[in-house]
C-alpha cells in the first residue's frame, strides 16, 4: 500500500482501490474478485476491512466492486444512474457473470451518492457520464486529489465503447474534469 498522502493510501494491483483514513473510513473502488486476499492483505496494517465504514463506487464494472463483500459493515455508494443501469441490465453494467450472482443483492441496498453526504467529509462528487452512463469522480479539493475512476487516465481516458457507455457524453465529462484544480489523479488504473 503506497501512503499518497497523510491520510490517502493506494493499493496497486490491477484496478486501484483506495482508503480514505478519515474521521469516517472510506474506501473508493474495491478491486478485481480475484484479488481479494491482497487487498485485505495490504489493509491490514492500517484498518481491518471489517471497520471501512463508506464505500464509493465511481461504476459498477466488476474490476472496481469485485471486492465488496470485504467490507460487510460499510454503507456503499454510487450515482443513481448506475444504480438504475445495474438494475436494468446487471451484466451490462458489471460484464462479469460470477461478480453479477453475487453482487445482484448488493445493489438493492446500494445509496445514491448525494453532495451532502459527502461535503461532510471534505469530499464533492463530479457526474462524469462517458465511461458509463453513471460513471462519477471524487474530489478532495484540501489535498486537490481528483478519484477518476475509469474517467480519466494518466495519459487517456475509459472507453466508451461499453453496454453502458454513453459515448456522446465523454468528452462533456473530460472538459468538467478539466476545470477541476487538482494536484494528484487517482485514476481506476495506472495507464
Amino acid at each position: 500500500m503506497q501512503q499518497l498522502t497523510q491520510n490517502i493510501y493506494k493499493i496497486t494491483n490491477d484496478c486501484n482501490v483506495y482508503f480514505l483514513d478519515f474521521a469516517k473510513k472510506i474506501i473508493i473502488d474495491t478491486g478485481r474478485p480475484t484479488t481479494a486476499a491482497f487487498v485485505a492483505k495490504e489493509l491490514s496494517p492500517k484498518i481491518n476491512p471489517k471497520k471501512i465504514d463508506i464505500v464509493i463506487f465511481t461504476h459498477f464494472h466488476y474490476d472496481h466492486i469485485g471486492n465488496f463483500s470485504l467490507f460487510p459493515k460499510a454503507v456503499f455508494y454510487a450515482s443513481q444512474a448506475e444504480i438504475d443501469a445495474c438494475r436494468k441490465d446487471p451484466f451490462g453494467a458489471i460484464l462479469n457473470e460470477e461478480v453479477v450472482e453475487k453482487f445482484s443483492a448488493k445493489v438493492l441496498s446500494i445509496e445514491k451518492i448525494e453532495q451532502s453526504i459527502l461535503a461532510s467529509l471534505g469530499l464533492e462528487v463530479i457526474a462524469t457520464p462517458g465511461h458509463t452512463a453513471g460513471s462519477i469522480c471524487i474530489y478532495y479539493p484540501a489535498e486537490k486529489i481528483l478519484f477518476s475512476g475509469d474517467t480519466l487516465f494518466a495519459h487517456s481516458y475509459g472507453r466508451v465503447d461499453l453496454p453502458t457507455s454513453v459515448p456522446k457524453e465523454i468528452m462533456r465529462s473530460l472538459l468538467r474534469l478539466k476545470k477541476v484544480d487538482y494536484k494528484i489523479l487517482c485514476s481506476g488504473h495506472d495507464y
